[in-house]
């Protein structure tokens, strides 16, 4: 669905090796997007003869130390970071770790997918379409919550951590998983998992569903829909109705919070083959937005 997705929990967990094996799930790139992208790159230097045609979908992973400009795109008008993510996946790691301004033209961009460079030799406008993907520790030590490891961190310095992400950066995020630390057991485990190529099936036959649903928008994922396709192909029941409602009034959400989960829980019914939204879509999508960031300011 093309959601933006931050991974919370404690070092070793797993969240950057998810994070990268991501691509490897992601939809097929249509042709019109392989020479999108290919043309970004190509402003940087980045094809090749070997591999004149970018056919796989970017994956991004910029360092936390760089700067807003280098984000955004600035020097010589060249494309940043985010553009060059374009139908792809920008990973930020440690993502409390970056510089605020850095974290703050990622908003612009998220909303309206691409970005407009204004210096004194002109001005350009670069596509910038892309899914962040965002991973971080739950505090500063890395082990708040831990069932076994003692966290070394007071309340307020977890308030502080946490207050290095914007409430309105945070409503950008569709999904927010909490990523478990494994217990021994659990990493004994010899069961086979679920091959990538099988779940990439599924994601392009959702992903099918969607571009059908909504060629005459102009747009091919439902992490694009406005208000005209939130209206038309997320209507809920009466049961839907109530399950939101009781979301909306416990967990304090705002407008752009509550298009998120119906965004979201299109995608889930999409996965399952569904025509209509169940609750059972809706529950799951609420639930990827109650992780309890302390005192975040959606003003700040």
């Amino acid at each position: 669905g093309g959601h933006n997705i931050l991974l919370v929990g404690p070092p070793g967990a797993g969240k950057s090796m998810l994070a990268k094996r991501l691509p490897s799930i992601l939809p097929d790139m249509s042709r019109g997007e392989a020479l999108e992208t290919t043309e970004i790159h190509s402003v940087m230097g980045l094809t090749s003869r070997e591999n004149p045609l970018i056919a796989q979908r970017p994956f991004r992973s910029p360092h936390h130390t760089l700067s807003a400009s280098a984000m955004a795109g600035g020097a010589q008008l060249q494309p940043g970071e985010i553009s060059l993510a374009h139908n792809g996946v920008l990973f930020l790691d440690e993502l409390p770790e970056y510089h605020r301004d850095v974290l703050e033209v990622l908003r612009q961009p998220l909303e309206d997918s691409c970005v407009s460079i204004s210096r004194s030799s002109g001005n350009v406008t670069y596509p910038a379409d892309f899914m962040l993907v965002c991973a971080m520790n739950p505090c500063k030590c890395g082990w708040y919550g831990h069932p076994s490891q003692r966290c070394r961190c007071s309340e307020s310095s977890v308030r502080k951590y946490h207050a290095k992400l914007s409430g309105p950066l945070l409503d950008r995020i569709d999904i927010v998983v909490e990523v478990p630390a494994l217990e021994f057991q659990e990493l004994r485990i010899t069961r086979p998992a679920e091959p990538s190529s099988e779940i990439r099936a599924r994601v392009n036959a959702a992903r099918k569903l969607q571009r059908e649903r909504l060629r005459s928008d102009g747009i091919d994922c439902n992490a694009r829909m406005e208000q005209k396709q939130l209206r038309r192909d997320c209507e809920l029941s009466d049961d839907c109705v109530e399950l939101m409602k009781m979301a909306f009034d416990r967990m304090g959400l705002t407008a752009r919070s509550y298009d998120r989960i119906l965004r979201v829980a299109r995608t889930i019914a999409d996965l399952d083959g569904a025509e209509r939204i169940a609750s059972n879509h809706l529950a799951e999508a609420i639930q990827y937005r109650t992780y309890n960031f302390h005192n975040t300011d959606d003003n700040r």
